[in-house]
């Protein structure tokens, strides 16, 4: 066949599937792909030599290609995304090392856009209602992180469960971060911090103070601080210091789209975090043992997985009065008896919500505080006044929730670099967002909180950081817009405890401690690695 005749025939398909568009155009491109093989081919590797094998090949490759396309357009209907994809794999490079300025411009290009990588159809929601929707419609969508996440993660971590498991978790953590619980948390996490504050110090030091990295010491007082909520002493500090070197292996696995089956390839970002993973899950587990040992003698709960245990103890009691015929006074949390494996599974899914979160937060905080002074002072004498003058009075439950400027410095930095940005949902059916958009079954659909904080209509100059908005201006009020824990059932159970354990945080530091920002071009760009984080590591 000749050139020619190659296009020749074109045209009569054109003709033919000219009602068919865009999948006519589509089919068309493979068909003249194809035409155009066969007129081109050598003659050696013609059907008639027996060595077709090749044809096939092309042929399923392009059958491929056209499915994807025509599937990617479909699902994309009348939302904002680009026209085409690239063939199959789709945005999958840009996807490996996402620029924050993508995200803005894929937000701003409508309410609702799309890409699709690998074939998987993604739909990022940037308006604040539907955010809400999408967070409030658990039979239409499950929370998923990403599609990887249940391997890495744990197929029955609490936090993809629905219904009447989810319910049953919830009910048993809720009142862990109570105001009562909390305060038996303070303590262990002053330790923290005294013990954390010395090393930067020492650091700093013996660097003869001069510039210093400071964000690896930042990811592992948070992890410190987290574990030893969780789990106190029962976890060792060698413990600690391998979850906060290895952690960020976990996140880096959990990419929006991975390759297929790179969980099974060594040496891969999923196989990495899928062993670290598994490390922390059965550091946590033999921990939970510990506790069970240590409440079962008699011992005052310190940490989150004690009183977790204290209520099991009290429901087991419960249940056995009960079935022995007496009379018994019903405990307030009345739940099951969780194992061991459960118990390290669910702490593993705080440490996962918390440790990327809460190094962004302490990382831009320290960082914001240096370059605004009049900040820094105004808080400083804030917790100065709050402790009667003794900068060395450890701070309580009170005195945390008494430190209107703290907070107000707390939520600003919140949401002015929002640690989660967005919580990719899984579409368990067609899920109608809009009056003119279904979310097709098995998409995902990204909610995202990042416009919601910074719409300048609700927060004037959202790019400015300024505390004062929650004191005298309606910052307060703007309670839809404040996506800072999500909604809906799976919104952040420690909503209350993160802001709190930052003021404790930032307070004792501003009183123990002064730091200098070494600023670069580079300190006001965004990285993106789950969350948000300076480009520079804050020296």
């Amino acid at each position: 066949m000749s050139c020619s005749d190659v296009i020749s025939s074109h045209w009569g398909r054109f003709l033919f599937l000219n009602g068919m568009r865009p999948f006519g155009f589509l089919f068309i491109l493979s068909q003249y792909a194809m035409d155009s093989v066969n007129a081109f081919r050598p003659q050696w590797a013609s059907g008639d030599s027996g060595l077709p094998v090749w044809q096939y090949v092309v042929t399923a490759l392009l059958v491929l290609m056209v499915y994807d396309q025509a599937m990617y357009i479909k699902r994309k209907g009348s939302i904002a995304g680009p026209p085409f994809k690239i063939p199959l794999i789709g945005p999958f490079l840009q996807a490996i090392d996402p620029k924050f300025e993508a995200y803005l411009a894929q937000w701003a290009s409508g309410p609702l856009s799309c890409v699709s990588v690998f074939h998987k159809f993604v739909v990022l929601a940037s308006d604040r209602d539907i955010a809400h929707k999408v967070f409030k419609s658990p039979s239409f969508a499950e929370p998923c992180i990403v599609p990887i996440a249940k391997d890495i993660i744990g197929h029955k971590a609490w936090v993809f469960l629905q219904g009447k498991a989810h319910v049953e978790y919830r009910r048993g953590l809720t009142p862990l971060f109570t105001n009562k619980a909390m305060a038996s948390y303070l303590p262990v996490q002053e330790k923290v911090l005294t013990s954390y504050f010395a090393k930067f110090v020492a650091a700093s030091e013996s660097n003869h103070s001069r510039p210093l990295p400071f964000m690896p010491l930042f990811r592992e007082i948070n992890c410190a601080l987290s574990c030893r909520t969780f789990f106190g002493d029962y976890i060792s500090q060698s413990a600690v210091k391998r979850i906060a070197d290895d952690f960020y292996l976990v996140t880096a696995a959990l990419e929006l789209v991975n390759v297929p089956l790179s969980l099974y390839v060594p040496f891969t970002r999923p196989w990495r975090g899928k062993r670290t993973a598994d490390a922390v899950h059965a550091e946590f587990a033999r921990c939970a043992a510990a506790c069970k040992a240590n409440m079962a003698a008699g011992a005052p709960p310190t940490c989150i997985v004690d009183q977790w245990v204290l209520h099991m103890m009290a429901s087991s009691r419960y249940r056995a009065a009960v079935a022995a015929g007496d009379d018994a006074e019903k405990p307030a949390n009345l739940i099951r008896e969780f194992s061991d494996g459960e118990i390290g599974e669910t702490l593993f899914t705080f440490l996962f919500a918390s440790q990327d979160a809460s190094s962004s937060a302490t990382t831009w905080l320290f960082q914001v505080l240096a370059q605004r002074p009049d900040v820094l002072d105004r808080l400083r004498a804030e917790n100065l006044a709050a402790r009667g003058g003794d900068r060395a009075r450890p701070f309580d439950l009170p005195m945390l929730e008494a430190l209107p400027y703290t907070n107000a410095v707390v939520k600003e930095l919140l949401r002015h670099r929002p640690p989660v940005i967005f919580v990719p949902y899984l579409a368990t059916q067609d899920f109608p967002v809009t009056p003119g958009y279904t979310v097709p079954k098995g998409s995902i659909i990204v909610p995202s909180c990042y416009p919601a904080l910074h719409d300048p209509a609700v927060y004037p100059s959202p790019e400015v950081f300024d505390p004062d908005r929650w004191i005298t201006g309606d910052a307060e009020s703007q309670t839809k817009n404040w996506l800072v824990f999500g909604a809906g059932p799976h919104d952040c159970l420690a909503r209350r405890y993160v802001p709190l354990s930052m003021a404790g945080m930032i307070g004792k530091a501003a009183l123990e401690l002064d730091w200098k920002h070494y600023a670069t071009e580079k300190s006001e760009e965004i990285r993106v690695f789950a969350t948000l984080f300076p480009m520079v590591s804050l020296p």
